[in-house]
This record gives C-alpha cells, sequence and structure tokens, in this order.
C-alpha cells in the first residue's frame, strides 16, 4: 500500500480521537508501515504538564475557551514532523490545522514532504450530541461556556480551515456520520476510504 496521510476533522466530542486509534489498528493490520500520529491536543496537555510559561498562558486561554495562536499550533505540528516522519510512515494529523492560515502552511508542509493523496475526514456531529458527550468527558475546560466557545471557535475557524481543501488537487474530503455507534462510524470510515 501507498504511503496515506490522513486528516481528521471533528467538533470537540465528535470521536475523533477515538476514530484515528482504530483506523491506525485497521491500518497496522493491512500493512507493515511505521505511522506518525500528531495530536495537537495531547501535544497542548504535555506543554501545560511542563509547567513553563507558555504552557501556563495555553493553560489559560484553553480555559477560556480560545483557539490557541496559529504560531504555536504549527510549530508543535512541525516539530513532530522534523523528528518523526519519512517517506515510508503514513501520517495522521488530528486537531491540524484548525484556521485558514494553518491549511495554507499544512499545505505547503505536505508539498515539502512530496505527500500529494491527503484524505481528508470530517465526522461530523450536531451541536446536541457533542454537547452530551462533552460534559460526559468531565474534562475542566467542559464547562458550558468552555463548550459554547468552542462551538463558535469551530464554526468560524475550523470549518472554513477544512474547506479550504475543497477542490484542490491531491485532497478529497471524506464526511461521516458521527452520531452512529463507535464501530458504525469506524465501518463507514474503512468503507468510504476503500480499504
Amino acid at each position: 500500500m501507498q504511503t496515506q496521510t490522513f486528516v481528521f476533522f471533528g467538533q470537540v466530542g465528535s470521536g475523533k480521537g477515538t476514530q484515528v486509534k482504530l483506523l491506525m489498528d485497521f491500518l497496522k493490520n493491512k500493512d507493515s508501515k511505521e505511522q506518525v500520529y500528531i495530536s495537537t491536543g495531547s501535544e497542548y496537555r504535555k506543554l501545560i504538564e511542563s509547567g513553563n510559561i507558555t504552557g501556563s498562558l495555553v493553560k489559560q486561554s484553553i480555559e477560556k475557551g480560545e483557539l490557541q495562536p496559529d504560531f504555536l499550533t504549527t510549530s508543535m505540528f512541525t516539530n513532530v514532523l522534523i523528528n518523526s516522519l519519512s517517506e515510508d510512515k503514513h501520517l495522521f494529523a488530528d486537531g491540524y490545522p484548525r484556521t485558514v492560515f494553518q491549511s495554507q502552511t499544512f499545505e505547503a508542509m505536505m508539498k515539502f514532504y512530496k505527500r500529494d493523496l491527503i484524505k481528508i475526514i470530517y465526522i461530523k456531529v450536531g451541536k446536541e450530541e457533542a454537547t452530551k458527550r462533552m460534559l460526559l468527558r468531565a474534562r475542566t475546560d467542559d464547562t458550558n461556556e468552555g463548550i459554547a466557545k468552542r462551538f463558535d471557535e469551530y464554526e468560524n475557524n475550523v470549518i472554513p480551515a477544512m474547506n479550504y481543501f475543497q477542490n484542490k488537487d491531491g485532497y478529497t474530503i471524506y464526511s461521516i456520520n458521527g452520531e452512529q455507534t463507535v464501530e458504525e462510524v469506524h465501518k463507514e470510515i474503512i468503507k468510504a476510504l476503500n480499504f
């Protein structure tokens, strides 16, 4: 199988992290290629745990439900690419790009790394369902106010970031119904990707 590049989009609470892991396991069984998984969310959590000034500023803005600055998100993503990516590894991006600026940068990165087949998986979940799921997770930033703010950020920034790739050569967007069971969502993804 040719080396694959996947970008996952989905509202917070859409279960995209779970779906990324299921797809990674699926491909691991299908071929023996190594995989690079970049989750900007977990990179930010590591940063917060480090306790440095950047981490504490990030923590404050996450609690307010704000998107993190482009330069920081992009540099963390780039850092993992530099340290981990090679031409024979599948790449999974979770949580990046999240703004149009990041999409432009991502496009430049993929050109640089000679990746010309990008599969974008958009897990669609309605506001009501996503809110319900987020409240069940009970994370500190999952307050009603924080959740509402993240929905706005998502609509205003993330959806345009994804739409940036529409009709671009080498990019395909697969829209998946995220309001099914975990297993059904996974099956729909595999079917859409034609694996």
